[in-house]
């Protein structure tokens, strides 16, 4: 550890409250004049109404599961989750935790923006999704083919990560000349280094394979785990994979931004960690582990839920000029949008709660987003542009959003 950090400053910058703390200056900021947009309070009760109604068109009994890479897995009408289920029926509940994790985890590193051109064809249903929910479907049969495994079982394996070729990601992606897939490279590191991750981290991996972080929790923790600790575990377990980002003390921290605006000089979002954090709750609630405080976890500073807000001008670019330029990840624009999106999408879920009569642990963010700010992001798109481009132009290279 630096002279300048302590190891309390990695615990808190490993936390939900760190992403809050610069969301949350930035945000100040912004009222201030001091950043690329502006904020229009008088927009925001029509904005919830709006996110509202997205709820009770997808949700009408309320019924809500958590954000989480599952939603995808289900996707027009079919829930591929179940044709899981069915194979490894016959596996004790843990193993069957250790598989779902398997297939999650990686899913979730394949889950950085697409592009606009691309788009997977289910054979099976000669269905056509794009996008986040393309790229959904096009992993779980990537897994369920065995490709993530050395011997071709429904398993990631240390080997069978650090094995996987472009050509096989390709040919699983159909990414062709005229599909071409934003980040391919990108995605196919990120697989090998879990690779290699969980093969040096036998500590949090104890099994050889990115599931057996289940049986790290449960050694640790026991049967009862919250929100910030699973989050804790997913960022210990996975920060080494990162390409080429702020590290401190040998530290890899991931989703981590210099932005010398905000306290200790580092914008926080750990947008893929929460997403996969809310992404292993279902596998492990089933295996019968109690998860609390979910709602301690923040929004995700990503371009659906960062869209709905310029595209429903609740926030506002100050020169529109920047609109039509692309943006890398590190620049200062895209830090400040990320940054008004996670302490937004907070003011949001609380008055979401508050209108349908709900107490944050019947009705955690997790749920208005996946109920309502992710699909209420992708509609607003819809309706601004017809290949539902996220409203600012950002330089993927398939390790962030």
């Amino acid at each position: 550890m630096s002279s300048q950090y302590t190891e309390a400053d990695l615990d808190f910058l490993l936390s939900p409250e760190a992403v809050r703390r610069s969301a949350e200056k930035i945000f100040e900021m912004t009222k201030e004049g001091k950043t690329h947009f502006d904020y229009h309070p008088e927009k925001f009760e029509g904005l919830v109404e709006y996110v509202i109604q997205v709820i009770n068109e997808n949700y009408p009994k309320h019924d809500i599961p958590f954000h989480s890479r599952w939603g995808h897995f289900r996707v027009g009408g079919i829930n591929r989750a179940e044709i899981l289920n069915q194979k490894i029926a016959h596996l004790d509940l843990l193993e069957q935790a250790r598989v779902k994790l398997d297939m999650v985890i990686t899913s979730v590193l394949l889950d950085a923006g697409a592009g606009a051109v691309w788009a997977y064809n289910e054979k099976s249903s000669s269905k056509i999704f794009n996008r986040s929910e393309g790229l959904g479907v096009a992993s779980f049969y990537l897994f369920m083919d065995g490709a993530l495994s050395e011997d071709g079982s429904l398993k990631a394996t240390a080997k069978g990560l650090q094995n996987l070729s472009a050509q096989v990601l390709k040919n699983a992606f159909q990414v062709s000349e005229e599909n071409p897939l934003v980040g391919v490279e990108g995605r196919l590191s990120l697989l090998q280094n879990l690779g290699k991750t969980i093969e040096q981290k036998k500590d949090l991996f104890p099994g050889g394979r990115p599931g057996s972080i289940v049986d790290y929790l449960l050694n640790r923790y026991g049967k009862k785990i919250t929100g910030p600790q699973l989050l804790r575990a997913v960022l210990d377990g996975l920060g080494e994979i990162w390409p080429g980002r702020v590290k401190i003390g040998g530290v890899n921290l991931g989703d981590a931004w210099t932005y010398e605006k905000v306290p200790g000089g580092l914008a926080v979002f750990h947008k893929l960690s929460q997403w996969m954090t809310y992404s292993l709750i279902e596998p492990l609630m089933e295996a019968g582990f109690v998860i609390t405080d979910v709602d301690k976890l923040t929004g995700l500073a990503e371009y659906r839920n960062g869209g709905l807000l310029v595209d429903r001008g609740l926030i506002t670019l100050k020169n529109e000029k920047l609109i039509d330029q692309s943006h890398a990840p590190h620049t200062e624009i895209i830090v400040e949008w990320r940054g008004l999106t996670i302490a937004l999408l907070d003011r949001i879920g609380a008055e979401v709660q508050k209108k349908l009569n709900k107490s944050p642990d019947e009705f955690p963010l997790a749920k208005v987003l996946e109920g309502g700010t992710w699909w209420a992001g992708r509609k607003a798109a819809k309706a601004k542009r017809a290949d539902s481009s996220p409203p600012l132009k950002i330089e993927s290279d398939g390790t962030v959003f």
